[in-house]
């Protein structure tokens, strides 16, 4: 089992993804450098997977473009959707779906979001890293990054990188 699951995704100082009102708008105007380490994230990953509220979030800002085509896409949703050219729609518990995943050799996959099926990850314990960009503003309220839940989870500091204004923090889970 050599494919990695990771949550790959930014955060205010505060520990928000969104607004209460799912604006990033925060986050846009923070001075990065180049694309802050994406494309090199990206090109270790070959699956991407996110769900239903963070699809149509996406879509809405790609005005309808889907950005990950060159990856394998899953959107995990509660009703019934249509797959499309580029993505699967799933309905199914996290932890069996990620075992089948696991089935197949390829690179690392993708947790984009959001604030839900990230929460379920992590109590399945499915996630194995975790690299958060930090931008170095406070919200206030808005859509956590870590739902309060029951569940601990020990990790290791597996390096640091900033791209001007943003640090990236990279985790391993023990």
């Amino acid at each position: 089992m050599n494919r990695k699951v990771v949550a790959f995704i930014a955060s205010s100082l505060d520990g928000y993804i969104a607004t209460e009102n799912e604006s990033l708008e925060w986050l846009f105007n923070v001075e990065g450098e180049g694309d802050n380490g994406f494309s090199e994230f990206y090109e270790t990953i070959d699956t991407v997977v996110m769900g239903k509220r963070t699809y149509d979030w996406v879509m809405y800002q790609e005005a309808g473009e889907f950005p990950y085509k060159d990856k394998k896409c899953y959107v995990f949703t509660r009703s019934s959707a249509t797959d499309t050219e580029h993505v699967t729609f799933v309905n199914e518990d996290v932890y069996h779906f990620v075992q089948k995943l696991n089935q197949h050799k390829g690179k690392n996959i993708w947790l984009v979001g959001g604030g839900e099926l990230l929460s379920g990850f992590i109590q399945e314990k499915l996630i194995d890293e975790f690299i958060i960009t930090i931008a170095p503003t406070i919200i206030g309220k808005g859509i956590p990054l870590f739902k309060a839940g029951d569940f601990t989870l020990d990790l290791s500091l597996k390096g640091t990188q900033h791209f001007n204004q943003f640090v990236e923090l990279h985790y391993e889970v023990k």
